[in-house]
């Protein structure tokens, strides 16, 4: 047998145009919404869609991204201090006091759980300065996920004219969000406890997401309110290692539209192995070496939600660069395959340049850079 070597497999992602959508079971009239969408986290493929281009205020779902970026760009353990205008926010707040010192992890929490719009502008100066500059902050980070019509002027979700999203872009930027294993365990808490200096009792913190309660498998996000925006939320649920994420906005009946949504998805959908770990590729030759044909493999499996009957429409196309020749080492990069649906190839709808799917090494995003392996190092 030749050593095997292993194939890195790019893969490109199908997000469903509004045409296709349309032709599924669940219909818009079933969702009280205004803007809905449901979303496969790994994959971002749209499983449903209802006006998901519409830009609408998205009250404190905009948490979603204050938290984001409070994890990925700050120390979760540094110490932060209360100014006066962060305490003095209006709205939602877990009350904060001027001068007070908090942990980020503990303003966090407070910003998920109950919503603190204090604690979102404290976390906003922490990390920008200025309320103003992290929506910059913000919105450039929207851009780099691929929401391109969001636009942030607060870090909490108070009402201004030109703070707004679709839900499109709202399950873009909780799908990056739950690429974070600390934003995943903070938005799952039930319950928790933090400091409050000069008080005889700590803070108690329920979290305000009564999903979590309600629906087997839920596990996030976030619940957002203004008069403007109406009722918003963003749910999670996973189950069989399958995250699903809806996104409901101005919904009168958001409870009910987040288990609609997540129960389609459930129930319709199914998570599809299209590439296994190990699994043939095939056969090439390589010059040079001890053999004169080497086995190409795929490194890492990869699953993609399917409707029934979709895997009819499946088409695999394999290549492999130039003539192989000795010596191959691990982390070689030999050929890809490209995966279409429908005769249509695989791909972002938005957001960076195509995905690139590693099926070694992948990190939670889902998302990485090309990369691939050989079984052995050398010895061809």
């Amino acid at each position: 047998m030749g050593k095997k070597l292993v194939l890195s497999i790019l893969v490109f992602f199908l997000i469903l145009n509004s045409s296709v959508l349309s032709a599924l079971a669940l219909t818009e009239e079933e969702i009280s919404a205004q803007a809905a969408v449901l979303m496969d986290r790994s994959s971002r493929r749209i499983l449903f869609a209802k006006n998901h281009e519409e830009r609408l205020p998205m009250a404190s779902t905009t948490k979603i991204m204050t938290g984001l970026l409070a994890i990925e760009r700050g120390d979760l353990k540094s110490r932060v201090v209360v100014s006066e205008r962060a305490a003095g926010v209006e709205g939602s707040s877990i009350w904060l006091e001027e001068g007070e010192v908090k942990t980020l992890e503990e303003l966090v929490f407070g910003l998920m759980l109950r919503s603190g719009n204090d604690a979102g502008a404290v976390i906003a100066e922490h990390l920008a300065g200025s309320v103003e500059g992290f929506s910059v902050m913000m919105t450039d980070k929207a851009r780099e996920i691929g929401a391109f019509n969001t636009t942030f002027r607060n870090s909490h979700g108070l009402h201004d004219e030109e703070h707004f999203t679709t839900s499109y872009d709202l399950g873009l930027i909780t799908c990056s969000a739950l690429d974070l294993p600390e934003f995943r365990e903070i938005i799952k808490t039930r319950e928790k406890r933090i400091t409050w200096p000069g008080h005889q009792w700590d803070r108690f913190l329920r979290n305000q997401n009564k999903l979590l309660e309600m629906y087997q498998g839920a596990d996030g996000v976030k619940t957002g309110w203004t008069t403007p925006a109406g009722r918003c939320f963003v749910g999670s649920a996973t189950r069989d290692s399958w995250q699903l994420v809806a996104v409901v906005l101005n919904a009168p009946d958001m409870w009910q539209d987040t288990i609609t949504l997540l129960d389609y998805g459930f129930e319709n959908w199914k998570l599809q192995s299209l590439i296994k770990k190990d699994q043939f590729i095939k056969t090439r030759e390589v010059a040079g070496g001890t053999r004169d044909k080497v086995k190409l493999v795929a490194a890492r499996e990869f699953a993609y939600p399917l409707e029934v009957g979709e895997e009819e429409l499946l088409e695999y196309r394999i290549e492999v660069g130039k003539p192989l020749k000795a010596p191959l080492k691990k982390g070689d990069i030999l050929g890809e395959v490209t995966i279409l649906l429908a005769e249509e190839e695989m791909k972002t709808e938005h957001g960076p340049p195509p995905v690139k799917y590693s099926f070694i090494n992948m990190g939670s995003s889902g998302r990485m850079e090309r990369y691939a392996r050989t079984d052995q190092d050398n010895g061809i």
